[in-house]
């Protein structure tokens, strides 16, 4: 079976609370940084099918979802999700350090939400597998509503348990656990505007690298004038991550939103991330959107895309995910609700399609497949990637 390096981008611009090898999941790219105002009532009951497709530097990620979701006694809800991703990589580091690869990545969750007067209490369990890569997280979160309903205060704890493997190497095998803490404050400030504070503690501990990524570092001897070493990464990190997001309705249904996010982690990076958006609504069936949003972040305090010599330092990365860089994305989208009438056991239903189109320009990772240049010239590395998603929901 052959070796493979495997990356996939945007680790850092979103918040996640189960991870993969990657540390990613394609659905929580699809969030951004976006906030739902949620007030003490249950979830509707609804069934949700999705079909999802990433396709950006040498990566393509796809496959279907299912949610349904039913309530009971008005008082409890239940819900289950299956997801599936599937994984084909010719990145830039499999191109470099080894071959293309295909993978299945399968996860499915349950929930439960109880609703006691104007709290709500929630428990999700989650399990992720890959062929290297096994992920269980729980989380366990509190909403309550106050002051008649202007303010919704939440509170949310994950703790997650991951085995990391490695292909074609049965005696690698570690751990790498994760503590993720959220605090949130949804406000009514005017009948038009609605802010959403979030502030999220992550803490994690074990193995926090790929196992099939390498550094390179500087070798007259080699021909290429560089060799390629492990990386090797501290074994904790703790990061912490403020943001607001702000929603104004327009009196004839539209609304405008935007924000802003702030990251800032133990391994010396510092990012931002803003948004801004517009809804507009036409006829009683449509709803129109686009978005724009911008990220930028500074780089590890061990990162280096070439490195003086072997072993230069006690931690080593070359994770571009870990460099200075900056992408912005655009997207737009259409929603269509469908008539009672048309739908046989449904009360509702809609259906969805997003497009988004994002652009990943790097500061210090340079590409090492672009020719023949001098080591350290090549040129910096950048590539574009779009995201997809089509769904439809049903209420009942």
């Amino acid at each position: 079976m052959p070796v493979k390096v495997r990356e996939v981008p945007g680790l850092r611009q979103v918040v996640v609370v189960v991870v993969t090898k990657s540390g990613f999941i394609l659905s929580a790219l699809l969030l951004l940084v976006s906030l739902s105002v949620r007030a003490a009532i249950l979830p509707e009951e609804r069934a949700d099918v999705l079909y999802h497709n990433y396709d950006g530097g040498g990566i393509t990620i796809d496959g279907p979802s299912v949610l349904v979701r039913k309530n009971f006694a008005d008082k409890v809800s239940v819900s289950a999700n299956y997801y599936v991703d599937n994984i084909s990589s010719a990145s830039i580091d499999a191109i470099t350090l080894a071959s293309p690869y295909a993978e299945k990545r399968v996860q499915k969750s349950v929930g439960l939400d109880y609703l006691n007067e104007k709290s709500i209490i929630s428990y999700n369990y989650t399990q992720s597998i890959e062929n290297d890569y096994e992920a269980i997280t729980n989380f366990f979160g509190v909403s309550q509503e106050m002051f008649g309903g202007l303010t919704t205060v939440s509170l949310g704890y994950s703790l997650g348990d991951n085995v990391v493997m490695k292909t074609g190497d049965d005696s690698f095998r570690d751990v790498m656990k994760f503590r993720s803490y959220r605090a949130s404050v949804a406000q009514v400030l005017t009948k038009d505007l609605i802010l959403a504070l979030n502030y999220d503690i992550i803490t994690d501990q074990g193995y926090l690298n790929n196992p099939y990524r390498q550094v390179r570092y500087i070798s007259p001897s080699s021909a290429d004038g560089y060799t390629f070493q492990p990386e090797v990464y501290p074994r904790t990190r703790t990061t912490n991550a403020a943001s607001f997001t702000l929603r104004y309705y327009l009196p004839y249904r539209a609304v405008v939103f935007g924000g802003y996010r702030y990251f800032i982690d133990s391994w010396g990076i510092q990012a931002d991330t803003y948004e801004i958006g517009y809804e507009h609504p036409y006829d009683d069936n449509w709803t129109f959107e686009t978005n724009f949003r911008f990220y930028t972040q500074s780089q590890a305090d061990f990162y280096s895309d070439l490195f003086p010599f072997e072993n230069a330092q006690n931690y080593l990365a070359r994770d571009k995910e870990m460099s200075a860089f900056s992408d912005y994305t655009v997207g737009i989208g259409v929603r269509y609700e469908f008539e009672s009438e048309s739908l046989l056991f449904f009360e509702k239903g809609s259906a969805s399609f997003y497009l988004s189109h994002i652009s990943f320009n790097f500061d210090n990772f340079r590409d090492v497949t672009a020719g023949n240049f001098a080591v350290g010239t090549e040129p910096l590395y950048r590539y574009t990637a779009n995201v997809m998603r089509l769904y439809f929901s049903f209420w009942f």
